[in-house]
């Protein structure tokens, strides 16, 4: 037994040494590695909601908030305005149609109370837009908001990379 298992750490290690180099990061004028465009397939969208979902919940519970649920409702909400943010290429809380935050949701059918909304126009993936949002007050705000109960999250990305994401808090 103890022979087999030589000969298995011995053909792993012997494998891993034939594994291809990781690829070079390009390195910019300043010697700080140039961004990479972060691409969402069309396949990630619920590993990417609930990548969010679990970090949100682990920065609530630190701080004694219960936890939230995803809702199908204000993921539809977000997804409108993240691709609405895109049509008219700038990050606000007004549709082009002027409609508010509030009145997205009641579109969509939602019968809780909106608490609140994050937006972000940026080629970041989510957890660093979650970051950025923590570190401001006004957005940490809605996030942290005790009475949360279901959040939306969603993004619309442009062919260029550029990610609008859309973060919906409900109770």
């Amino acid at each position: 037994m103890t022979r087999i298992f030589g000969l298995l750490v011995s053909a792993l290690v012997f494998l891993s040494a034939c594994a291809p180099p990781p690829p070079e990061t390009a390195v910019g004028p300043n010697g700080e590695p140039l961004p990479q465009v972060y691409r969402i397939r069309s396949g990630d969208t619920a590993e990417i909601q609930y990548r969010m979902l679990d970090a949100v919940n682990a920065l609530r519970q630190a701080a004694g908030r219960p936890a939230v649920q995803l809702n199908a409702q204000l993921n539809a909400a977000a997804a409108t305005h993240s691709r609405d943010m895109s049509v008219q290429n700038r990050p606000w809380h007004f549709g082009s149609d002027g409609s508010s935050p509030i009145d997205r949701v009641r579109r969509v059918g939602y019968a809780g109370e909106l608490v609140g909304e994050n937006i972000s126009e940026t080629y970041e993936t989510e957890l660093e837009t979650l970051t950025a949002w923590m570190a401001e007050p006004s957005t940490k705000q809605v996030i942290m908001a005790p009475d949360a109960r279901q959040m939306g999250f969603s993004w619309e990305q442009e062919r260029n990379g550029k990610i609008w994401w859309t973060l919906v808090m409900g109770k």
